[in-house]
């Protein structure tokens, strides 16, 4: 999901590390010099908004790095490369409490949702949730977002923390049209804290910590629970790892506690940005505003399958006059996975064909840790998607060979009974 780009200083050398969107870099900068800086620093820190887990990251050791607007963690005292292996072999806690969590009210709360997404809401079942799309008018991708239909008589909504503002005037917006014209709905925008816990352990850990039987809990599907002693948690099995894992929605003035009864299993480690981008990119997951934007289209996305069928036939959600025709006329450019060796291959990065033509770019890349060599996603021209051609990547200048390959890079491990 989002991820912006971010530059925090560290220390007086003035040296910076970097939380890209597709992976972690070290640049060097000059120090800030003279108290004007000093002073639009701590103006521009006070700005910055700060997850219930805020202090508990710093006394865990937790490097704070902006990203979207938040103080959030991009790792901890172990390196990233530790946190993404750890995860793949145990379990790890992301603080995701700086996404927007929305509930959708009242009998035409389906109708609406419909209205500005590309998912068929109606056909989901009770405490089931899709992932599913914004678009706009010309097919281009607003934001990602979770939607889960729940027993509760609301819908429960989570987005990207980055389109926080856009997305929340976008439903807003389309709340005032559908009150004036009649229909029961409303919004509710939630205060709570939100942490994923992920990894193969996951279940034998959280399960220690809850009443229900957890293996009823298929991925996509959700339900409120105790968990820990915490009440009012809403669990829902789904990620951004490719692992088995589960996303709590937990009171903010709780969510110290629980964080803190899950780390007191050993199985457990706490992870950051950076773990959690190599993570979802070895699993072959968008990120909003890298891999998507407004400027694509579910179609070229390879994101077809987040359209309900019902949505296709009738086309009647927003871009479905462009959408719908690109299925089968396919589109110029689509994206792919690719692999390679020798140096990173990162965003912004030039795809070359075999005669060293541009036929696209990369939107994501690192060194996948699990691998051992470098993936990325990006858009290349049509001709060039099919799995297995041989195409180049232009690294500093020169022409790497690389080979386009399926998604995920490694296999993804969500349950499902």
């Amino acid at each position: 999901m989002m991820w912006a780009r971010l530059l925090v200083r560290t220390g007086s050398s003035g040296l910076a590390l970097r939380a890209s969107r597709d992976g972690l870099l070290r640049v060097s900068g000059a120090a800030c010099a003279g108290k004007r800086q000093q002073r639009q620093a701590s103006s521009a820190e006070a700005a910055v908004q700060k997850t219930p887990l805020f202090d508990f990251h710093k006394e865990q050791g937790g490097k704070m790095v902006e990203f979207a607007g938040w103080s959030m963690p991009v790792q901890y005292k172990d390196s990233h490369i530790v946190s993404h292996m750890h995860t793949r072999e145990h379990c790890s806690i992301f603080d995701v409490s700086h996404m927007l969590q929305t509930k959708v009210h009242g009998k035409d709360r389906v109708k609406f949702m419909e209205s500005l997404v590309v998912a068929d809401i109606a056909e989901l079942k009770d405490n089931q949730g899709t992932l599913t799309l914004f678009t706009n008018e010309k097919g281009g991708i607003m934001d990602d977002l979770i939607v889960t239909k729940t027993d509760q008589g609301y819908l429960y909504v989570v987005s990207n923390a980055g389109c926080a503002d856009k997305d929340s005037a976008h439903m807003k917006a389309r709340l005032a049209e559908y009150k004036a014209a009649g229909y029961n709905v409303d919004l509710e925008f939630l205060d709570e804290a939100l942490i994923a816990l992920q990894g193969p352990s996951m279940a034998q850990v959280l399960q220690q910590g809850l009443k229900e039987d957890l293996s009823k809990l298929t991925f996509m599907t959700s339900a409120l629970a105790t968990v820990f002693g915490v009440p009012g948690c809403r669990v829902t099995r789904c990620g951004y790892t490719g692992e088995d894992g589960v996303e709590i929605s937990v009171p903010r003035f709780r969510v110290v506690e629980l964080t803190e009864k899950l780390l007191a299993n050993s199985e457990v480690k706490l992870a950051g940005l950076g773990a959690r981008d190599s993570l979802r990119l070895e699993a072959g997951l968008c990120l909003y505003g890298n891999d998507i934007d407004e400027t694509t289209t579910p179609v070229e996305a390879t994101l077809v399958w987040t359209i309900g069928k019902r949505r296709r036939q009738n086309k009647d959600f927003p871009g479905a006059d462009i959408i719908v025709p690109q299925i089968k006329a396919k589109t110029a450019r689509k994206r792919v996975g690719l692999v390679s060796t020798g140096p990173p291959v990162r965003q912004h990065t030039p795809i070359l064909s075999s005669d060293g033509k541009v036929i696209g770019e990369v939107t994501s890349g690192c060194p996948s840790p699990c691998l051992k060599k470098n993936v990325a996603m990006g858009y290349v021209d049509a001709a060039f998607a099919k799995n297995g051609t041989a195409i180049q990547v232009e690294v500093r200048k020169k022409a790497v060979p690389a080979t386009v390959s399926k998604m995920p890079f490694v296999p993804t491990n969500y349950y499902s009974a």
